[in-house]
């Protein structure tokens, strides 16, 4: 009866750390394309990490890209100001794009209605533009 609870513990351990990497991969495509949230997918590989690989945890929370992302979100809740202009930009280029290339009319009006929706949901995020200190990011173990 042990190990069949050891097996499933790790067979959950191995399925939280896979989805932490999809989610991980998601959130780095997210910092390129306009409708693919970094935050969220960042946030997610964080908790399945925490609970599949604290190892992994760490180095997501200690990544110099990623880390300051995550870190802002959990004290703050909010993303910094390069990040909601870097947004702003790219999700009004892709649809302005979008709008561009659409032939039909009634496209052209529902692709309008999404971005009016989603600008007006994106600007909602509060924006606090952290100094990071040494304390605001996981140190590395000083014994390997």
């Amino acid at each position: 009866m042990n190990e069949d609870v050891t097996v499933k513990s790790r067979i959950i351990r191995y399925v939280l750390v896979a989805i932490g990497w999809v989610a991980v991969v998601l959130g780095v495509l997210g910092i390129f394309l306009p409708l693919l949230p970094t935050t969220p997918f960042l946030l997610l590989a964080s908790a399945c990490f925490m609970r599949g690989s604290p190892k992994l945890n760490k180095w997501l929370h200690q990544h110099p890209q990623l880390g300051p992302i995550l870190v802002n979100w959990h004290q703050h809740g909010a993303v910094t100001s390069v990040v909601k202009r870097r947004g702003l930009i790219m999700i009004v280029l892709s649809f302005t794009f979008s709008i561009v290339m659409v032939p039909l009319w009634w496209h052209k009006l529902m692709l309008l209605v999404g971005l009016t929706i989603l600008l007006y949901c994106f600007n909602r995020l509060p924006v606090v533009d952290i100094q990071l200190d040494p304390a605001s990011v996981a140190e590395p173990d000083e014994n390997p």
